[in-house]
This record gives structure tokens, C-alpha cells and sequence, in this order.
């Protein structure tokens, strides 16, 4: 095994710069508020709930932001622009926090692209859409809806795993057996790092027949040769383009490592994913936990 691992290791093991964001998603879970806000806009907290995955990858090392989007999302493009209007009124006021705010928040010149995917084919569809602005290098993918929350970004740690394996990375968490079936699964293989080798996946098991119970949270380090599968790939389940079933067909011929996360994930894309987002983030921050502890305490108490 050690023999075979030194001899993959540095395939497609260059550095990851770029990370595509899916955002063209509908939200229909959040009508009617998505109505006029696109999902990845609302806010956790005092940021949009796109921030926090941004922010993750700028920890990561990620130097270009590949937005993917739809009709009615240009509110996103806005967001990482400068607003002449606002930081003006804000410099006419002396507001240097707020001011220092915006500035952190603004990608470089140049750093942030976006392209549209016109009609909602599923996630391999949208990955897709970026292939000409990724070019042939390696790079990350971000689902937005999913926001993380440990000491190590999920998406370092997999950056610092893909520079030992090589090849693809996908982060996986575990679940409780007997809801593998809700999931994305992965077989696990011989332990690399922080991780392992993956050696199948399989999308929503039968209950009783999944291979493990690590689950794939919506991390993921691809390879450029996704592009050419996912170019022809057929149609799956919901009638979408899925990524899985490109994964799976790209596995035949290349290493895929799972990393395994033990931080905590929030679904916001469902409300009570939101919700929780937002009381755990809430917690975290000194300057309002005292006022939100006191608060939930009080609303807990009258329920009983």
C-alpha cells in the first residue's frame, strides 16, 4: 500500500487557487422571503450566509472566487462591489469600523468572476458552467448553502490534505447509521492524513446496504478532467446533471481522498438549519452571547 501511495501522491497535487460557489439555486424552502432575497443573502447574524463560505476559502488560500449564477442573484455580484453611495456617506460620518467592514469584505480587482447558468440542470450542470473560467487547474467547490464552524476551516484542512494525496478531495462527515440513507456515502479505504481513500460512492443508499457512514457535507477539491464527464454526462436522479455520478466515473481513473471533518455544519438552505446557524454564531460572539443567552432562556422557560 505504501509503494502504490508514493507513486499517486503527486498527481494532480497542485495548488488549489480557485473555488466555485453554486449560488443560482431558487430557494424555494425560504418562500416567500426569497421572493425578493436570494438564499445565500440572508443573513446569519450580521452577514450573508455567502460570507461565511467566502471566508472560508480565503482561509483556505483560495485566490479566485467563481461565482455561478442565475436570474435574480446579480444582488450577489453587487455585494462584492464597491457601493460609491454608501462608504462616501460613511467617510462623511467618520464611521472607520463600518468603512473597515466593507473593506475586508471586497475581493481583490479582478478576483471575483461570475457566470450564469441559464436553466437549473443540477449540480454537475453548474460545476460545469465554470469549466472555461477554471481552465485546467485544480480547485475547490463550495456549496453555500452549508456553512461551517470549527477551529480549522474544513476546506484548510482539505487544501493541506490534497497537498499529501494528490488527485480529488472530498470532505465527509459521520452520521448515525440508520440515517445513511438520507446522504451521499462513501466506502472508506486505507487512512491518508487527516482522512482516507475512498473507494466508492453511493448517492442516498437503500437503508441496511450503505458502505459506511461517512457522509459528504459539500466540500469538495476536483480535478479539472470533471469537465470533460460532465460535458456528456447523461441525466440522473430529479432529471440532473448530478456530480456524483460524474465522481464515480472520474474515480476509475483517479485517486479520491475523504477528509474528515469534525467541526460543525449548518444546513441553512433548511430552516431549522438556519435557525441554528444562528443561535450558534450568535453564542460565539462576545459583544451580544450575555443579551442571546439571557434571551433563549427566557423563551425556553416559557414553553415549559
Amino acid at each position: 500500500m505504501a509503494g502504490s501511495f508514493r507513486l499517486e501522491k503527486k498527481v494532480g497535487a497542485g495548488k488549489v487557487k480557485k473555488a466555485v460557489f453554486p449560488v443560482a439555486g431558487l430557494g424555494t424552502r425560504f418562500l416567500p422571503a426569497t421572493k425578493a432575497v436570494p438564499k445565500e443573502m440572508m443573513t446569519v447574524v450580521d452577514k450573508p450566509v455567502i460570507q461565511y463560505v467566502v471566508d472560508e476559502a480565503i482561509e483556505a488560500g483560495i485566490e479566485h472566487f467563481v461565482f455561478v449564477t442565475g436570474r435574480g442573484k446579480a444582488i450577489i455580484e453587487d455585494y462584492f462591489d464597491i457601493q460609491y453611495e454608501l462608504e462616501s456617506t460613511l467617510k462623511a460620518r467618520n464611521k472607520k469600523a463600518e468603512l473597515s467592514i466593507l473593506e475586508s469584505i471586497l475581493p481583490k480587482a479582478g478576483a471575483a468572476s461570475f457566470t450564469r447558468q441559464q436553466e437549473p440542470l443540477g449540480l454537475g450542470h453548474a460545476v460545469w458552467c465554470a469549466r472555461d473560467i477554471i481552465g485546467k487547474d485544480p480547485f475547490a467547490l463550495l456549496l453555500p448553502d452549508m456553512i461551517m464552524k470549527s477551529d480549522v476551516g474544513c476546506m484548510k484542512g482539505m487544501v493541506d490534505l490534497h497537498a499529501i494525496s494528490g488527485g480529488n478531495v472530498i470532505a465527509v462527515e459521520e452520521c448515525a447509521p440508520e440515517l445513511a440513507h438520507r446522504y451521499g456515502i462513501v466506502a472508506t479505504g486505507e487512512q491518508i492524513g487527516e482522512g482516507f481513500r475512498i473507494t466508492d460512492m453511493v448517492e442516498k443508499p437503500a437503508p441496511g446496504t450503505q458502505p459506511s457512514n461517512f457522509f459528504i457535507n459539500g466540500r469538495y477539491i476536483l480535478q479539472p478532467e470533471i469537465f470533460k464527464i460532465l460535458e456528456t454526462q447523461e441525466r440522473g436522479a430529479g432529471n440532473e446533471i448530478q456530480l456524483t455520478d460524474a465522481m464515480l466515473k472520474l474515480l476509475k481513473d483517479q485517486a479520491f481522498t475523504a477528509y474528515h471533518y469534525k467541526g460543525m455544519t449548518y444546513d441553512t438552505g433548511a430552516k431549522d438549519g438556519f435557525i441554528m446557524a444562528n443561535v450558534a454564531f450568535a453564542l460565539d460572539r462576545p459583544d451580544i452571547r450575555g443579551l442571546v443567552e439571557a434571551d433563549l432562556k427566557a423563551v425556553l422557560a416559557a414553553l415549559k
